[in-house]
């Protein structure tokens, strides 16, 4: 299990490091200069490993748990990142969403938890999407999807509580579940179709929600070729490019390298394919130099086993 905690999370901060440098590059710019390595500067003008809001989240999702599942305790620990740069690369906080920022500002005025999250159209960034892969582990071994639903929306909401959001959440870590056990990926893949569709079967969505997920639900992503994949911050491309690199890769380096060159939010395209990647392939499969040369490593070493004793599952 440690592999496999371990592995999520350096898989999201590892992806998020390699693109924090080239984020906002097109695709275009990055076939010509494609990131192979760790790199630094760029962008954000940040030392090479320097990871972003997305792991900073992600590790305070992490440790949160730790402590068994609590939406506020949670939702302070976001606001202590926001605050006093609580788990950040190097003690700042350099890049935050609008609609996070919104959201952790009405965390810390008194609003609850449970409906401090933006909720408009166009409030459907990939900032829940980021950070919310710790909590399949505690959601391994629930066996009722109604009660995982419901609590993937409970986090989810903290910032984006918009159904898009919070269902593109919900698909990405039913995958994660799923590649706990599951070692064909593409099994792993049609068992997600197959979960979703018949969760969708007894619930009564908004179906013209639902028609917005159709690429990764009904057909086939890595049919799909490169120039037909979108890497904005919009939830939904974020979540068909990171599972399409899973899909199309076949180790943890490639997966990452292939989602940060497509571009424009690559270190949140790297850190949400990183997750899925790292779950599968584990800990070890994830190039050492990598695992040394992001930034606070060993903190996340330390996290990853505090995190995976205090589970103590057994995936079901």
């Amino acid at each position: 299990m440690l592999q496999q905690v371990s592995g999520t999370l350096f898989g999201v901060a590892i992806g998020d490091a390699l693109g924090v440098p080239v984020e906002f590059k097109t695709l275009a710019y990055l076939q010509n200069t494609p990131v192979t390595d760790m790199i630094g500067y760029g962008s954000w003008n940040q030392p090479p490993g320097t990871f972003s809001d997305d792991t900073s989240l992600t590790l305070c999702t992490a440790e949160s748990l730790i402590g068994g599942y609590d939406i506020n305790n949670m939702a302070q620990l976001f606001v202590k990142w926001y605050g006093e740069a609580y788990w950040t690369a190097h003690n700042n906080v350099f890049d935050i969403g609008h609609t996070t920022r919104r959201a952790l500002h009405r965390v810390a005025t008194g609003t609850s938890p449970l409906v401090s999250g933006g909720f408009e159209d166009f409030e459907n960034g990939n900032g829940s999407l980021m950070r919310i892969s710790p909590l399949v582990f505690q959601l391994a071994n629930e066996m009722d999807i109604e009660k995982r639903y419901q609590m993937v929306k409970e986090v989810s909401t903290i910032t984006h509580q918009h159904f898009r959001s919070v269902f593109a959440c919900f698909i990405y870590v039913e995958f994660l579940r799923i590649l706990l056990v599951e070692k064909d990926i593409f099994n792993a893949y049609q068992r997600l179709q197959h979960t979703i569709h018949s969760f969708l079967a007894v619930r009564q969505f908004n179906p013209n929600e639902i028609k917005l997920f159709k690429r990764v639900l009904q057909d086939n992503l890595a049919s799909l070729k490169e120039q037909e994949i979108n890497a904005s911050g919009y939830v939904i491309h974020t979540l068909e490019s990171a599972i399409w690199c899973f899909l199309t890769t076949k180790s943890y380096e490639e997966c990452v390298l292939k989602a940060v060159n497509l571009g424009e939010d690559t270190d949140t395209t790297g850190a949400v394919a990183g997750a899925l990647a790292g779950i599968y392939y584990g800990h070890d499969a994830i190039p050492t130099k990598w695992i040394d040369g992001v930034a606070r490593s060993s903190d996340i070493s330390q996290l990853a086993q505090r995190f995976a004793a205090a589970l103590n599952f057994q995936p079901a």
